[in-house]
C-alpha cells in the first residue's frame, strides 16, 4: 500500500519514507505519548542506560572496543551518558552540601567557594578533563591503531563507569561529610577508579599483554596528571591566584 509521508509528502512503500525517514504509524500525542518519548529520547531504558551500565561493570574494554567498531544500537550515546552521571552527581554534591576539606587552614583558597564551584560545574569539569586524559592514552597507545577521537571514546565511557561508582558509594561520603574521613573515603574511591581504569584498557588492548598494558595504562596516567598541573598552573595564572 502506497503510504504519502505526513513530513515530506513523499509516497512510498513500507514502514519509513525512503526520503526523509519519517515513521509510516504515528502515534497520537497523549500521556502515552510522552513516556514513550521520555524512555526512549531522554533515558532509553529499554536499552540505553541500563545496557551501557551493565557492560561497562560485565566486560568494559570488550564493549567499548565493540562500539568503536560499529556495534553501537543498544549503547546510549557516551557524552550524553557521561553529562547525565556528572549533572546527577553534581546536583547530589551541591544539594548536601559536600565539603571534601574540613578544618583546612589553608588562607590563600577559599574552599566553601571552590566546593560551591565544583559542584556547579561538575559536569563541564567532567568533560573538560576526558580530552586532557586522551592526551596520555593517545601517545602511550598510538601504535595500536586507534585515533585520538577513538580513544577519547574510550575516556568518556570510563568515566560514565567511574562515575557510576561515586554514585553509588555516594551515600558513604554523605554518611563522612565535613569529617576527616571523607578524606579517606575519597581516596578508596581514587584507588577504585584507578583499578577500573586498568580492568578496562587489559581489555580494550587486548592484542597487547597485560605487562605492557599496566605500565602504558601508569605512564597515561602519569601524562594526564601533569598535563592538568600545567592547565591548571595557567589558568590559576591568568586568574592571578598564583603569585
Amino acid at each position: 500500500m502506497e503510504i504519502t509521508c505526513k513530513n515530506c509528502h513523499q509516497i512510498y512503500k513500507g514502514h519509513y519514507c525512503n526520503n526523509c525517514g519519517q515513521p509510516a504509524e504515528t502515534h497520537k500525542i497523549n500521556g502515552h505519548f510522552l513516556w514513550h518519548d521520555i524512555q526512549h529520547g531522554l533515558l532509553h531504558f529499554d536499552e540505553g542506560i541500563p545496557y551501557s551500565l551493565k557492560q561497562l561493570f560485565t566486560r568494559p574494554g570488550n564493549s567499548i572496543r565493540e562500539f568503536i567498531e560499529g556495534k553501537r544500537v543498544k549503547h546510549f550515546k557516551p557524552l550524553s551518558l557521561v553529562v547525565l552521571l556528572a549533572t546527577a552527581y553534581g546536583v547530589l554534591y551541591h544539594y548536601f552540601k559536600i565539603d571534601l576539606f574540613p578544618d583546612t587552614s589553608d588562607v590563600d583558597l577559599n574552599y566553601t567557594e571552590f566546593n560551591e564551584w565544583m559542584a556547579t560545574h561538575f559536569s563541564w569539569i567532567t568533560i573538560a578533563t576526558i580530552p586532557i586524559y586522551t592526551i596520555g592514552t593517545y601517545i602511550c597507545f598510538r601504535k595500536q591503531g586507534y585515533n585520538y577521537v577513538e580513544l577519547f571514546v574510550l575516556n568518556t565511557f570510563k568515566a560514565s563507569q567511574r562515575l557510576f561508582v561515586h554514585l553509588l558509594t555516594f551515600p558513604f561520603i554523605l554518611y563522612f561529610n565535613s569529617t576527616s574521613e571523607v578524606r579517606t573515603v575519597m581516596n578508596i574511591l581514587y584507588i577504585v577508579d584507578i583499578f577500573l581504569i586498568y580492568w578496562t584498557n587489559f581489555q580494550f588492548f587486548n592484542k597487547l599483554s597485560k605487562t605492557k598494558v599496566f605500565f602504558l595504562s601508569a605512564l597515561s596516567h602519569i601524562i594526564f596528571l601533569t598535563c592538568l598541573l600545567i592547565v591548571l598552573i595557567i589558568l590559576l595564572a591568568i586568574t592571578g591566584k598564583l603569585s
